[in-house]
């Protein structure tokens, strides 16, 4: 008979059998655990070794899968982006002190930009260049031309005088693929002495005037010259830009200029950008492209009950609601007869061009967007800070008002009336007007220049340009000592201005329709609509 003390014994295991089972549960957890790690230390080293640093120094590898629509084989990435492999095996060291602040890169956040020559491919359509009048130094020029060049811009007529003319500046800009530098020596002046600009009536107005008349003239008689260079090189556009506006191509699929006007009807001539002017939120903004977001948005992207409605308070007391211009630029296709009509508008001797304007693309234009620029201009003209003298010299009233306090007001009595007019820094009227629409964010720009500057193509540029100190002296010095001064404009040209009067006389009578000005948006006063005429 069974002991019944043994049926109801406790079922508990042996103490052998436990120690048996916590051991295999420890192995099993020690397998689990080591088995990851081990598979992606392997994953590393294998990734590490087969790349052998393609996947994170070559452009083409580390991008194919976004190559943009058009491209047509595996080797094409983003337009124009090709690889150096030589200058990443062998980097050349810093040249210029005149871009000190542009060479400074840290570790950089986006590698796969750094050697890359942006130079198009000759089946991306449709060809695009940008011409531009420039005084300006590498710091300005370089985060402006490889803005342009990543959304599609393939070709920059550059006509320099100034800091933009200096040896150590040109020759870096002359190294860039796509890249043509105009300088303005006395060939130049006189062949543009020969234009038939000067016999026609639709620039007359602007004539044998100082300062910004003066500049706008210039302007246009070098963007005849850009439309020549521009049909001899097969452009299908051509755009004119100042180094202080960036195009701003929002509506199209891929952020591409490219793309936008591959869209656009083959019948229209002309595209017209509206501007967005700069709202700076600090007095000591060094760098606008990577340092302002805000922009105030242009009268023909907002509903006219807004901004009429809220006019006064956009405004903010000064004279126009933009401090500056108002009727954005136009970008035209190249074609027989076409000719500037100032710098904001193209036109055709043959007939009236067809145009559009884009309901969501712009120019962004960073006017004033430093405190320096005050004086900057003041330092550019030498009229008499008179309101009746500066009239000569500037179109644009708040021009006027500017230059008048940079000339003679002291540096706090500037800084204050730069807060006033200029610094958007209430932050109750930024909040409503940015929920009215009249103010808006945009950070596309800024975070594409501040990725090539992290990632070392300004730099790069820089350090592969042609030696520029030793060259200074020899070969440069004959052009350097040829360029003129942008206030001799024609003086020294064969055609003086006695007879170019006595012609505009006798073309009097024949029809031009006159050169579009840089003009405020239009203004309202007591429910009444005005557009001033400067």
């Amino acid at each position: 008979m069974p002991n019944p003390h043994h049926l109801h014994a406790p079922l508990r295991p042996s103490p052998s059998s436990s120690s048996s089972a916590q051991s295999l549960a420890s192995k099993l957890i020690l397998l689990l655990t080591v088995l990851p790690l081990s598979l992606a230390a392997l994953a590393f080293i294998l990734q590490w070794k087969g790349d052998g640093g393609g996947l994170l120094t070559d452009p083409a590898s580390a991008t194919a899968r976004w190559a943009p629509q058009g491209s047509h084989n595996n080797h094409e990435v983003f337009p124009g982006m090709e690889a150096s492999a030589a200058s990443l095996l062998s980097p050349k060291p810093h040249q210029s002190s005149d871009c000190f602040s542009l060479a400074r890169s840290g570790s950089p956040s986006f590698p796969y930009f750094r050697d890359w020559k942006f130079d198009f491919e000759a089946n991306l359509r449709p060809k695009i260049c940008v011409t531009t009048s420039t005084s300006a130094s590498l710091d300005q020029i370089l985060p402006w031309m490889f803005y342009h060049k990543v959304i599609g811009v393939s070709t920059f007529y550059l006509f320099v005088e100034g800091k933009a003319a200096s040896p150590g500046v040109s020759k870096v800009l002359e190294s860039i693929p796509g890249v043509k530098v105009i300088y303005r020596t006395k060939e130049l002046e006189e062949q543009q002495a020969r234009s038939r600009i000067w016999n026609e009536t639709w620039l007359s107005s602007f004539f044998y005037k100082p300062c910004n008349y003066e500049l706008f003239v210039k302007q246009s008689l070098n963007m005849e010259m850009a439309i020549v260079m521009a049909r001899d090189a097969g452009m299908d556009w051509i755009l004119h830009l100042d180094t202080d506006e960036l195009i701003h191509p929002a509506g199209s699929s891929e952020y591409s200029l490219r793309q936008l006007l591959l869209d656009v009807p083959g019948d229209v001539d002309m595209v017209v950008f509206p501007n967005y002017e700069s709202s700076v939120e600090r007095d000591d903004v060094k760098d606008p492209f990577s340092e302002v977001s805000m922009f105030k948005k242009n009268y023909d992207h907002l509903p006219k009950d807004i901004y009429f409605g809220m006019y006064k308070e956009s405004t903010r007391g000064n004279p126009n609601y933009f401090l500056t211009y108002g009727n954005g630029k136009s970008v035209a296709r190249v074609q027989e007869h076409l000719r500037p009509n100032g710098a904001h508008r193209w036109h055709n001797y043959m007939k009236t061009p067809s145009e559009v304007k884009l309901e969501e693309a712009a120019v962004l234009h960073y006017t004033y967007a430093k405190f320096s620029d005050l004086t900057s201009r003041r330092d550019r003209c030498g009229c008499k800070p008179t309101k009746d003298d500066v009239k000569r010299c500037f179109m644009l009233e708040f021009d006027r008002s500017a230059f008048i306090i940079a000339s003679t007001a002291t540096e706090e009595e500037m800084r204050n009336w730069y807060r006033e007019h200029v610094v958007w820094g209430d932050k109750d009227l930024k909040l409503k007007l940015l929920r009215k629409g009249i103010l808006t964010r945009i950070y596309a720009p800024m975070a594409i220049i501040q990725g090539l500057k992290e990632s070392g193509v300004y730099s790069s540029i820089i350090a592969s340009a042609p030696s520029i100190l030793s060259k200074v002296e020899s070969g440069n010095a004959s052009r350097v000592s040829e360029t003129l001064p942008s206030n001799k404009i024609r003086k020294s040209s064969t055609l003086d201005q006695a007879t170019a009067r006595k012609v505009l006389t006798f073309e009097a009578n024949a029809f031009h329709e006159a050169a579009v000005p840089p003009l405020p948006p239009p203004a309202a006063i007591d429910d009444l609509v005005l557009v001033e005429k400067a």
